[in-house]
């Protein structure tokens, strides 16, 4: 993954509800149809800088199993940076779809 990235779908993955780590990990894993599987060591350092960066806040509760679990939610400060990366976001995949997708011949295949 692009730098940045794990923090933008983190971010988007709080916008609606709370949410433990392990349910971050699953929505991300979900939403973009198993593409993305997020290793706990990268998800939890992760969370970590976006709670120093005061873009989540963490609250202790109960998980739906009943375990004590610390649950993630998106501060004002995290809804402003979701909206700057995801316009920062939308502008890199632009320009690389242009490029990409312009009117150039394909490399030639060896035989």
């Amino acid at each position: 993954m692009l730098q940045g990235t794990l923090d933008l779908l983190i971010l988007k993955s709080l916008v609606i509800d709370p949410c433990h780590g392990q349910g971050v990990a699953r929505s991300i894993q979900a939403q973009s149809e198993d593409v993305f599987l997020v290793v706990h060591g990268s998800l939890y350092a992760a969370l970590q800088r976006l709670e120093a960066k005061n873009w989540i806040r963490v609250k202790w509760g109960v998980s739906e199993n009943n375990r004590k679990a610390r649950f993630c939610s998106l501060t004002e400060k995290g809804r402003e940076q979701l909206l700057e990366k995801s316009s920062q976001w939308r502008r890199l995949t632009r320009a690389v779809s242009l490029i990409l997708d312009a009117n150039q011949r394909p490399p030639s295949e060896e035989v």
